[in-house]
């Protein structure tokens, strides 16, 4: 048996196999020692990857500190002074997930502007600081005040006047009223309104209404009913739906006494400006109880249009289905 080791040993050092001098295991002892090995690899590449994972996971806590460190000391101030051009296009902006956001700094001097408007601090029709103002307000060049009132101007929440400076826009303005009625007469003439109070009355809100309004069920609303008469003759039957707790003290009598256009009463007297609509349009067939109101024969087509008005904050305040009768009218919408 010794010589038969002795032979293994020889043979296997001969082929490089081994390079020590104690004989070969037996195959049992060689299979023990084989799963030793095994388990002993396998608790190496374990203990390798717990360590691992802690470091990582002390890397996204860092990650997620810096974050928030660069989101509660954000600010929109650029290295340069008022006048001169700042530091950098963009600055960081508060960061909703682990990985941080930034926004130009134009957008967040817009923000700030518009958060101005919100709050009253510029009231519609006023003019508000000039450029070199807010570049010293907000400690930023005047170039990127710019840039923000370019992009509120587009917006329609300011009026730029040449020579007198930028105001905030009101609905008091044709040009702004004519963002909202688009109805014009096909020889293309201006032909002023006049508008027929229905109705107005507070009630729950149904279940349509209240969900295009982001209100709960049930919540108070007021419900206006109106006609719009072009050169005497009855053309839109409106019925408008606002949120009761905005609009209190919204009365028939109330807006029977208003004689400025609606968008202007609820900026002046509810402080709600409408800032934008989405509106669908279709073509219809007149019901008889609309039909009545608008002198047409029940089926005649109409022009559906429902608008939702959104207000600062993308907020929706008024619901619109309004009925156009466009014999001699047609509806206008530009796009840019």
């Amino acid at each position: 048996m010794a010589d038969a080791v002795n032979l293994e040993t020889a043979v296997a050092r001969s082929r490089g196999r081994i390079c020590t001098r104690e004989p070969l295991l037996a195959p049992e002892c060689r299979s023990r020692l084989a799963q030793s090995q095994t388990v002993s690899y396998v608790l190496y590449k374990t203990d390798v990857l717990r360590n691992l994972s802690g470091r990582k996971s002390a890397v996204c806590d860092e990650m997620r500190a810096m974050t928030s460190n660069q989101a509660n000391n954000a600010n929109p101030t650029g290295a340069g002074g008022p006048g001169q051009p700042g530091a950098g296009d963009s600055a960081p902006a508060p960061a909703a997930s682990p990985s941080p956001t930034f926004s130009p700094l134009y957008q967040q001097i817009k923000s700030l502007i518009t958060q101005s408007l919100e709050s009253g601090e510029w009231k519609p029709g006023e003019i508000i600081p000039s450029e070199v103002e807010l570049a010293a307000r907000y400690k930023v060049s005047q170039g990127t005040v710019r840039k923000a009132i370019d992009e509120l101007a587009a917006e329609n929440l300011v009026v730029r006047r040449q020579g007198k400076g930028t105001f905030v826009a009101t609905h008091n303005e044709d040009r702004a009223q004519f963002r909202f009625l688009r109805l014009l007469a096909d020889d293309g003439a201006e032909h002023p309104h006049v508008s027929r109070l229905l109705e107005c009355r507070r009630l729950r809100a149904p279940a349509e209404i209240a969900r295009q309004l982001d209100l709960k069920p049930a919540d108070p609303v007021v419900q206006v009913r109106r006609l719009l008469e072009f050169d005497s003759e009855v053309t839109v039957l409106d019925e408008i739906w606002l949120p009761g707790t905005m609009f209190r003290g919204l009365t028939f009598e109330r807006l029977s006494e208003y004689k400025g256009p609606l968008y202007a009463m609820f900026e002046t007297e509810f402080g709600t400006r409408m800032i934008r609509a989405t509106e669908k349009i279709r073509a219809v067939a007149a019901e008889p109880a609309v039909a009545d109101l608008l002198h047409v024969p029940a089926g005649f087509p109409l022009l559906s249009v429902e608008r939702v008005s959104y207000t600062y904050g993308d907020r929706p305040v008024e619901v619109r289905r309004g009925w156009y009768v466009t014999t001699g009218y047609y509806y206008q919408n530009d796009l840019s």
